[in-house]
């Protein structure tokens, strides 16, 4: 055993646990600076919120050191025991957890509570990392796309039960290494045009063309699959005479109801580009049969799916999107302001992270964290915390160690020898960035408030313990890889 632990340590990549270990304690100190009441400087006393971060983190390490013990084939060999293990103390979760805020995602160890949607990230990293190393998958088949969105939405669809829709969303980001490791462009493109659909129907909505009675979101959006069906049949079929059809005809079409409902009879223009829609996908589909091209058929039915997607987000954000994850949408997209209501946390944050200028305002020093202005300002908020006592220069380099972390991450991911190494990486690769991207975000009002954590910084056990378990795993595997080559 002495010999294989010595070529163990030699073989960890020591520079992501040096920026992990900087990371954490930058972590701590924030926790302190977040919590910290006026005279109160016992941040080792575990009875304050400093002194069980501090615990936390000690365990962490020794999770972290554990997790290095294990053979690496181990992760390999159990990835689906420990998947279906999480999938049912996720369910379980759902009767057994309180109340918390709405959501029933903690459940109580006596004094200690755990949240299992922190846990399950890895263990759906290692089950799709398994899957998709096996000698039957094979992308751009139907059956492995379709248990591969199986095994990421499994877990999702749980943790919304849940109601935790912000964890829930972060599984999300699996979908950026399925890109990495072949998944089409346009299934990517798909998802970022869903994106827009939603922002450009929910934002302008309510919002009418002027003279009209047509309102511009949903006339935008229909405009928009249009021009974007049109230009797949080039990018994809090389065909001027379909997008000369398809483009040209709905641009004249649209243009003289356009005049005809501003200076004869005003009505909605959404009934005309609604029915251009539908034309363009059957005669896409026609396309397809006449000249045996299934590139046209994909197109049509990515245009149905987009028609149908827009006349489906109203209901989505009015039906199913809680009240308040509603008000936060509209005030990150401008629609609302309510500083005192959902967007007063937002609000607080930028004022504390523009407070602390260029070089912040010391340590423990912050006067709007302090006094405790910013809710959740140790947790789903500890980056304000960061900004106003660190300032700019600070918030840079934390935000270069995570570049940083990341970087290295995707460094040793195309290092790896086999499927499982690198597709395991690549899912800490884009859980990290997602949760970094969020975070920051929605602190600086750029992305709604979903409720986060930073990696690394937030308050709370199972965050700190699930990112640990994240990178820890990996780190063993690819020690695991070097080990080999020697």
């Amino acid at each position: 055993m002495e010999p294989r632990r010595v070529s163990l340590w030699k073989s960890v990549d020591w520079a992501t646990i040096a920026v992990y270990l900087i990371l954490i304690i930058c972590g701590w100190f924030s926790v302190c600076g977040a919590s910290y009441n006026y005279g109160d400087t016992d941040f080792l006393n575990f009875g304050t919120r400093a002194g069980k971060q501090l615990m936390w983190i000690l365990c962490s390490f020794g999770l972290g050191f554990v997790l290095l013990m294990i053979e690496e084939r181990i992760y390999d060999m159990f990835s689906y025991v420990m998947y279906v293990g999480m999938l049912l103390l996720l369910v379980a979760t759902i009767f057994v957890a309180r109340d918390v805020k709405g959501s029933h995602s903690w459940i109580s160890l006596g004094p200690v509570s755990l949240q299992p949607a922190e846990f399950a990230k890895f263990a759906t990293a290692l089950v799709l990392a398994k899957y998709m190393n096996s000698y039957s998958f094979n992308m751009r088949k139907l059956k492995s796309a379709l248990l591969l969105a199986l095994l990421i939405l499994l877990p999702l669809g749980i943790i919304i039960l849940q109601r935790e829709t912000g964890s829930a969303l972060v599984y999300l980001a699996f979908f950026f290494m399925l890109y990495r490791e072949g998944m089409p462009g346009a299934i990517l493109f798909s998802g970022v045009c869903a994106v827009i659909y939603f922002i450009v129907g929910i934002r302008f909505g309510d919002v009418m063309i002027t003279g009209t009675s047509t309102p511009i979101g949903q006339f935008s959006v229909l405009a928009m699959i249009l021009l974007f069906a049109g230009g797949m049949v080039w990018v994809y079929m090389k065909r001027w005479p379909p997008v000369r059809n398809i483009v040209g005809i709905s641009v004249l079409v649209s243009l003289l109801t356009y005049l005809f409902s501003k200076y004869i009879v005003p009505f909605n223009l959404v009934w005309v580009l609604l029915p251009l829609c539908l034309i363009a996908a059957g005669y896409l589909a026609f396309l397809s049969l006449t000249e045996r091209n299934k590139g046209y058929l994909l197109i049509s039915v990515f245009t149905l799916a987009s028609v149908g997607f827009l006349f489906s987000s109203n209901y989505v954000f009015n039906s199913v999107l809680e009240p308040h994850q509603q008000i936060r949408i509209k005030v990150v997209l401008g629609m609302e302001e309510d500083l005192t209501g959902a967007g007063y946390n937002v609000n607080q944050s930028k004022i504390a992270i523009g407070s602390g200028g260029l070089y912040g305002k010391g340590f423990l020093n912050g006067t709007q964290t302090k006094l405790k202005y910013v809710p959740e300002q140790d947790t789903d908020f500890i980056f304000c915390t960061v900004g106003e006592e660190q300032g700019l220069v600070g918030s840079s380099v934390v935000l270069i160690l995570f570049l940083f972390l990341i970087l290295r991450l995707i460094v040793l991911s195309e290092r790896q020898s086999s499927a499982f190494g690198r597709v395991y990486g690549y899912s800490v690769v884009s859980i990290f960035v997602f949760h970094l991207f969020i975070n920051v975000g929605m602190v600086l009002g750029l992305t709604p408030v979903i409720g986060i954590p930073l990696p690394f910084f937030s308050y709370g056990g199972s965050s700190l313990w699930g990112f640990t378990t994240l990178l820890f795993i990996f780190l063993r595997i690819d020690a695991g890889r070097s080990e080999r080559l020697q």
